[in-house]
């Protein structure tokens, strides 16, 4: 049995199914946009791409500290 997902990873689902792009994308995104702090990113993601504020801040946190995909 493996353990539940927790922290920014368990949103990666639901961001899937409501945006349609598969996380690997949004991080690849995250890791070649010319922004670099969190904040900036976060609003950056949620005014040009439409993504709700919790979503964004998952992606994002989880792609500067190094996470993988889903």
């Amino acid at each position: 049995m493996t353990a539940p997902v927790k922290g920014p990873a368990s949103y990666f689902p639901s961001i899937e199914k409501k945006y349609g792009r598969p996380v690997a994308e949004w991080q690849e995104l995250i890791r070649t946009s010319p922004l670099t702090r969190h904040v900036e990113l976060v609003n950056w993601l949620k005014t040009e791409h439409g993504l709700g504020h919790g979503h964004a801040n998952a992606l994002v946190a989880h792609t500067l500290a190094g996470g993988a995909g889903a």
